[in-house]
């Protein structure tokens, strides 16, 4: 299936999954876990404990799809305790499925304060 990049959403699972799980595993976990409609159409990212599997689940109008990446060296993730479940962007997927972990940019500095004298 081909997605429009603009309009998929992607959700990212936040703790550690059993990779054994398949389409009605993960699709409880949709549903209960996450809060979410797991036919929805967007996709659902799911890593397991070591970080070197992946599976995403999505429905596509007639049932639902899986898609499994196990990488031969290296991790999707590095640090679990940072890792929340969130909503992602299709090219933070692709980054994610690549072995690449975006970061959160933050300022070093704070802005300051403008006042308003009227």
């Amino acid at each position: 299936m081909f997605f429009a990049e603009g309009q998929i959403r992607v959700h990212l699972y936040g703790s550690p999954t059993d990779m054994r799980k398949s389409y009605d595993g993960l699709q409880a976990l949709v549903s209960h876990a996450m809060g979410e409609n797991p036919a929805s159409g967007a996709l659902y990212v799911f890593i397991n404990r070591r970080g070197s599997q992946c599976k995403v689940l999505y429905f596509d109008r007639s049932g639902y799809c899986l898609w499994g990446k196990r990488l031969e060296r290296g991790r999707f993730i590095g640090d679990w305790r940072a890792v929340r479940t969130r909503q992602m962007d299709w090219t933070a997927l692709k980054l994610l499925l690549e072995g690449m972990e975006g970061r959160q940019v933050r300022r070093r500095y704070a802005l300051p304060a403008v006042s308003k004298v009227l």
